[in-house]
């Protein structure tokens, strides 16, 4: 059986879309990306539901032309809503006689792990098993057919502030689509780009986009804290047009051409033209000045990633260093600062295009894009939770099924 299913993204500043094909055996087959400027959308989440329905009918439209029932099943992330996690655990006592495991056991003790109380505003997005344990052995993966006499999950319960899911859900159903599933965006950028080696080492994934930036930690292969923070490319672009007292489109032209993240590293000799840019500027600008106003707002996004990394204790202490994803990844000079302000390894995580099929070499150089790893990483946790369900994780479908009395009216 064929399917079309589609990862949808959407940004303050671009929407951007993947559609792939879940095709016999689960294999994925990426089709086409999509990519439009975003309306109404700020730091991550929709304020103005007209304008973003408008970006959003037009981005779903572009698609159905090509690929008619792909917009049925949208794979949609989750990048704003004061992202909180909770640990949880659940224990139960195994039913049979002969003290071995069903899987009736495992799910009681799921369900005692979720039982949680939240505001009336909060909602559920993941349940995330971090282990089982069966008596006294911890880090057990797969309980079933174990022998014990008391069971435990320990759980991690990742919610949400409500109205923003039931924003971003009916942005997609008054534009004719259906959520098949919600993401949060750390957790799908962590799909397309970071190996199994990496989430077993300890790792930080910092996702830079233009309004919003968001980190998930992962260690031992388990997500070990997650954030979304307020500022993202947008701010440095403002930071620019401020101190060059120009337009903020000429504001971010510069910041793309000539935009460095170390300031030290540049000569003071080189400037730019402010003229040849917008001929309603004059002067010539220090690309070393240039550098210095977007070195100044990057150090501020890192601190707050550091202050993260020092609550959990892992400052300094991820093995796999830092792996940056987003649009605004791609600035020359980041990897340089962010390894000198997070005492860290760190590189440019690449989507891992290998874990599907491309259609044409030139999809395949578009997809290794770091702007559209979320995109991406979407399509891949819809095709897995398509091709390989698992009764250990609320998977999308349950997802939905739980709060879609919340989200559509």
């Amino acid at each position: 059986m064929q399917q079309y299913i589609v990862g949808f993204d959407i940004g303050s500043r671009s929407i951007k879309a993947a559609v792939g094909e879940v095709r016999k055996k689960g294999q994925l087959t990426l089709l086409r990306i999509f990519k439009t400027d975003s309306q109404g959308v700020r730091k991550g989440a929709i304020n103005d539901l007209s304008e973003a329905t408008q970006a959003v009918n037009y981005l779903l439209g572009s698609i159905r032309r090509d690929y008619k029932n792909a917009v049925k099943h949208i794979y949609l992330g989750v990048g704003g809503g004061d992202v909180k996690l909770q640990s949880s655990t659940g224990v139960v006592a195994v039913s049979r006689s002969d003290s071995e495991i069903y899987q009736d056991d495992i799910s009681r003790a799921i369900q005692g792990s979720q039982a949680i109380n939240l505001p009336p505003n909060r909602t559920i997005l993941h349940f995330l098993i971090q282990q089982f344990i069966v008596d006294d052995v911890k880090d057990v993966k797969d309980p079933l057919g174990m022998i014990g006499s008391r069971l435990e999950v320990e759980g991690l319960v990742v919610h949400v502030f409500q109205p923003v899911l039931k924003n971003l859900s009916k942005c997609i159903e008054t534009s004719g689509g259906s959520v098949a599933g919600l993401v949060l965006s750390p957790l799908a950028d962590a799909q397309s780009v970071l190996s199994k080696n990496q989430k077993e080492l300890g790792v930080v994934l910092v996702d830079i986009g233009f309004g919003k930036t968001g980190m998930a930690v992962f260690e031992e292969n388990k997500l070990l804290s997650s954030a979304m923070f307020p500022i993202g490319s947008s701010n440095v672009t403002n930071d620019l047009a401020i101190g060059l007292k120009i337009p903020v489109e000429v504001a971010e032209t510069i910041k793309l051409s000539f935009g460095y993240g170390v300031a030290k590293e540049v000569s003071v000799k080189e400037v730019v033209d402010l003229s040849k840019i917008d001929e309603n500027a004059k002067g010539l600008v220090s690309k070393r000045f240039i550098a210095e106003i977007i070195e100044i707002r990057l150090q501020e996004i890192f601190e707050l990633i550091n202050a993260e990394l020092k609550r959990i204790q892992k400052d300094g202490r991820l093995p796999a260093g830092v792996v940056l994803t987003g649009a605004g990844s791609k600035l020359p000079g980041l990897v340089d600062l962010v390894k000198r302000e997070l005492k860290l390894p760190a590189q440019v995580g690449i989507p891992h295009i290998s874990q599907m099929d491309v259609v044409g070499g030139e999809l395949g150089f578009q997809a290794e894009d770091p702007e559209f790893s979320t995109a991406l990483g979407l399509l891949l946790s819809g095709s897995e939770k398509l091709t390989n369900f698992s009764g250990h994780s609320l998977s999308f479908t349950r997802v939905i099924r739980n709060i879609v009395k919340y989200l559509i009216p």
